[in-house]
């Protein structure tokens, strides 16, 4: 089930409807050739789920404007260039199960795209005229690079320990989740404890998140997940299913995951016998119960706020993250 279901995000229809009309204006542009890749960006149109909790936090908290789609666009403008970049630096050739941006044009060219996205989002969260929005949206595009320049210097790396893999998820994909709820205390200019309370809850709903995606890339639907399985560990990227694997097989098995991250590939004999020891040492249900465990963080962060239709919605993300069996 899709965060973004009409049954769910109903206190929020209007503004996801005008986020979605904005979206796509400030996706027009006069020149030709980031006209024709934002077209093909729009058809590779993911769920919003980012913009999607900032409304409904918004919603919470009780801010009554139109700022909040505004941010949302830029939210999801940032994410898209993070996404875009990541390509690149992965040489992944397809993305939402689409040919990516750099599979299509040269890196050179989607480079300077995802450079523009970056600055097309903080030219959009100047209309907010806030020095603390701005301040905000910088520091968490920072954190995001220093959590991609990190997974990168560790990249293949088996020995990376958990605590430093779950601070690059934090960096890399929680932080974005945490912003969309503390820009929506900034907008209703809530007191300090209820800003950290929606920051803490989008955090934790990020980090549950990503450790859900890090499951499903080995025990997912390549059709909906819209890229190969085992995509990551190919990729050299150690995600937490692995590391907790290593911390437990005898050396001689470990050398299977050795070998997939040094050829760089998988054969499915290989893929069946890794899912057999995920199985036996039981890695992926301590995945899944961390992610639980944020997702039980996250509804702590909302005991503070009234029961609105908002509070609602937001009580079932963590169960429908977990709930996502592609």
């Amino acid at each position: 089930m899709s965060l973004v279901d009409a049954s769910l995000v109903e206190p929020v229809r209007e503004k996801l409807e005008a986020l979605e009309e904005a979206f796509r204006q400030e996706l027009r542009s006069d020149v030709p050739i980031i006209s024709e890749i934002y077209a093909h960006i729009t058809r590779q149109s993911g769920k919003r789920v980012r913009p999607t909790l900032l409304l409904l936090c918004a919603d919470l908290a009780g801010y009554g404007g139109d700022g909040d789609v505004n941010l949302g666009v830029v939210v999801e403008f940032i994410h898209t260039a993070t996404l875009i970049h990541d390509d690149i630096i992965d040489n992944a050739e397809v993305r939402r199960g689409q040919r990516s941006v750099n599979a299509i044009w040269d890196n050179n060219v989607t480079v300077l795209l995802g450079d523009y996205l970056y600055v097309k989002s903080m030219q959009l969260a100047l209309r907010e005229d806030s020095l603390r929005i701005l301040d905000i949206l910088t520091r968490t595009t920072m954190t995001m690079v220093e959590g991609e320049l990190i997974e990168l210097a560790v990249s293949g790396d088996l020995g990376i320990a958990t605590h430093a893999y779950l601070d690059v998820v934090r960096r890399k994909t929680a932080d974005l989740f945490g912003t969309c709820g503390r820009l929506a205390g900034v907008l209703a200019r809530l007191d300090a404890e209820r800003e950290e309370a929606l920051a803490d809850y989008g955090s934790n709903v990020g980090m549950a998140f990503q450790l859900v995606d890090d499951m499903l890339d080995f025990v997912g639907d390549e059709t909906k997940l819209g890229k190969p399985v085992v995509n990551d560990l190919i990729e050299g990227k150690v995600t937490l299913p692995v590391i907790l694997l290593l911390e437990r097989v005898a050396p001689a098995e470990a050398e299977l995951v050795r070998g997939i991250v040094a050829r760089r590939e998988v054969t499915p004999e290989e893929q069946a016998r890794l899912l057999e020891l995920f199985e036996t040492h039981g890695t992926l249900q301590a995945t899944y119960r961390l992610a639980a465990e944020y997702g039980r963080r996250a509804l702590k962060s909302l005991a503070m706020f009234e029961d609105t239709p908002a509070r609602r919605v937001l009580e079932k993300v963590p169960d429908l993250l977990l709930g996502r069996r592609f």
